[in-house]
């Protein structure tokens, strides 16, 4: 998701690059939502425990990170074009159907499915060169496709898509790409044999800051094509579209309560390709490349019109909401539920709790208590939510979650791109879409019609975790409990989409609002430093552990796993920024040319662990 704090930052670095061209109201960042990402990277104490709070290596990586790309888009800045395409693809289903089926029968009856399944693409075309030179597309499904017990640094399913529509794109404008087979002559396999023994370790080599870079299978120099797979309403939907099921039986789970015998830990979404995640995250990514690829080559619509944008920051813990013209209601200070600590099915929780609980045991009424114990006010605003954390008014060593949130429109002609710090349901980000483009019509004195396209940007400069509507907020399943603001969440933003709206198509400007605290200084960090500084004596760092176990007539084939493990220092201790752990070479004459490294190929994994005396560590490759 995107942070507060990289947010902050990152305007800090562009400011001081190119003064106010790039800024908070022109600036989005926006996350794909994996759950395989590095953590540690937000200022806010309940998004930093899991990772033993902040993390400075990865919070710099990513800032920096983002900066660069940014200076390398402005660098490379050029006259050119933009087409827009939409289509419908199925990577995803339901995963709160209960509550989903809480929203009136009459606007259920709107849409065909529990979730939205059109996919929006913008094609962009360089006008000197007359070649395409990126993608972005939105499309809502959750980066689940890898389990919780996960370990690698994925992209999940965007990630995937992103590396195949890239390598398609690549593969098909650049007849010289590099072969990822040997083409030498398959019945002369004795030769090879014997040319693969003659070739020795080199018992390592010294390596400079900058030596995987060149190692790399894909150079990053700028010119590289750009396939961005974007998140949308992603709170009710997962990758996991074959369902539920109870891990002790293989029986679907509970329907209301995605539990199984009242344990939520025995009940797991199912990917396209279980029992293999991998295999699952490669088939959902697959999907929404092939989708992809079908509207880049389809697309002729090309956007015209005005580019404009309008940004605010609001204090959403204290909104003022009027409903139905006379009734004001308002939003709460952030809180969360039981049903929180259930966890979903893509990722079940622990402690007992289970998805639609309101009702807290004793013991952890009185571990809450000993945390924060919630005041009356806060108990009764957060209602059908029994608050098991009270986030809101946690401040102790620094604030539990954000009070101070931005919401931002982007327009590209007919396009409205709505950034919000969150994630959205289906539901709820239906309905805000529709306020958004009824406002711009309403206001826009015929700019707006029936052909503006209204898309979600979801988990956009900063997080507040989710929003369901007021009805799915009844039942308290996860996305419910971990709707902050109370069950007037999803209210509050559309009212307060619907005044950038209305400045927007009136030409009008809007006022800045109260700035996000900068908890740089504040934050604390108990991830141990990296130990290993040394190989087990006797050895080097690169040293084989274990050989590769090559099969016994000597060759391998396609779908055999070649393995081998290293001694090795711990990465941490230099992330190998643009470079790569790991790589394979193919032996072309007297060359060996990288065709696939672990930083992009879905064939390569690098695995780092201690030894058993926790004193040194190892790295395996496997291939």
């Amino acid at each position: 998701m995107a942070s507060q704090l990289v947010t902050i930052k990152v305007l800090e670095k562009l400011k001081s690059r190119f003064g106010d061209l790039y800024t908070e109201e022109n600036v989005a960042i926006s996350g794909i939502d994996t759950h395989a990402g590095p953590g540690g990277y937000l200022q806010y104490l309940v998004y930093s425990i899991t990772s033993l709070g902040f993390v400075h290596q990865s919070f710099d990586a990513i800032v920096n990170a983002i900066e660069l790309s940014i200076v390398q888009a402005h660098n490379n800045l050029k006259p050119g074009s933009i087409f827009i395409n939409k289509g419908v693809e199925n990577a995803r289903i339901n995963r709160s159907p209960s509550a989903y089926l809480l929203n009136p029968a009459e606007e259920r009856a709107r849409y065909p499915n529990n979730v939205d399944t059109q996919m929006t693409l913008l094609k962009f075309f360089d006008g000197a060169s007359k070649k395409s030179i990126g993608a972005f597309s939105w499309y809502a499904t959750h980066g689940t496709s890898m389990s919780r017990n996960n370990k690698l640094i994925s992209g999940d399913n965007k990630g995937a898509a992103a590396r195949f529509f890239e390598d398609w794109f690549t593969s098909n404008t650049n007849s010289s790409s590099t072969p990822v087979t040997n083409s030498s002559n398959r019945s002369n396999i004795s030769t090879l044999v014997e040319k693969a023994k003659a070739i020795k370790a080199t018992g390592g080599k010294p390596c400079g800051n900058l030596t995987s870079q060149g190692f790399k299978v894909r150079k990053n120099n700028g010119s590289l094509f750009v396939g961005a797979f974007c998140q949308s309403n992603v709170g009710d939907v997962t990758p996991n579209v074959l369902g539920a099921f109870c891990i002790d039986g293989g029986k679907p789970c509970d329907f209301n309560r995605s539990s199984c015998h009242g344990n939520d830990q025995l009940c797991m979404g199912r990917g396209p390709g279980y029992p293999d995640e991998i295999l699952s995250t490669q088939i959902i990514g697959g999907r929404q490349y092939q989708k992809a690829v079908d509207l880049f080559i389809s697309a002729t619509e090309e956007l015209t019109g005005k580019i404009d944008y309008r940004h605010v920051y609001l204090n959403f813990t204290d909104i003022e909401v009027e409903l139905d013209g006379n009734n004001v209601v308002k939003t709460c200070p952030a809180a969360l539920g039981p049903g929180f600590a259930a966890g979903t099915t893509d990722g079940p929780g622990a402690f007992g709790f289970q998805q639609g609980d309101t009702k807290i045991y004793k013991l952890w009424r009185k571990l809450r208590d000993l945390l924060k114990e919630p005041t009356h006010y806060q108990v009764q605003c957060q209602k059908p939510k029994t608050v098991l954390l009270d986030t809101g008014e946690m401040f102790v060593p620094y604030a539990s979650a954000p009070a101070i949130l931005p919401i931002q429109m982007l327009r590209l002609g007919k396009l409205i791109i709505l950034s919000v710090p969150g994630e959205f349901t289906t539901m709820a980000g239906r309905r805000l879409r529709e306020a958004v483009k009824e406002t711009l019509i309403s206001n826009g004195n015929g700019e707006f019609n029936n052909n503006t396209e209204v898309i979600i940007a979801g988990l956009t400069n900063t997080y507040s975790q989710y929003v369901a509507t007021f009805e799915e907020f009844e039942q308290q399943r996860y996305e419910a409990a971990s709707t902050l603001y109370g069950p007037h969440t999803l209210s509050a933003y559309i009212q307060e989409f619907k005044k950038l709206a209305e400045t927007m198509a009136k030409g009008e400007k809007i006022m800045k609002g109260p700035s996000p605290p900068d908890l740089f200084k504040a934050q604390l960090s108990l991830l141990p430093d990296p130990f290993g500084d040394s190989p087990p004596p006797g050895t080097n760092f690169g040293d084989m552990k274990q050989d590769i176990i090559v099969p016994k007539n000597g060759t391998f084939t396609k779908g055999d796993k070649a393995s081998a493990t290293f001694w090795s220092a711990n990465p941490r201790y230099d992330l190998l920024t643009e470079g790569t752990f790991a790589v394979v070479a193919v032996l072309q004459g007297q060359h060996w040319t990288p065709v696939y490294d672990d930083d992009d190929d879905f064939s390569l994994f690098f695995k780092w662990k201690a030894d058993d005396s926790y004193l040194y560590s190892m790295a395996t490759i496997e291939w």
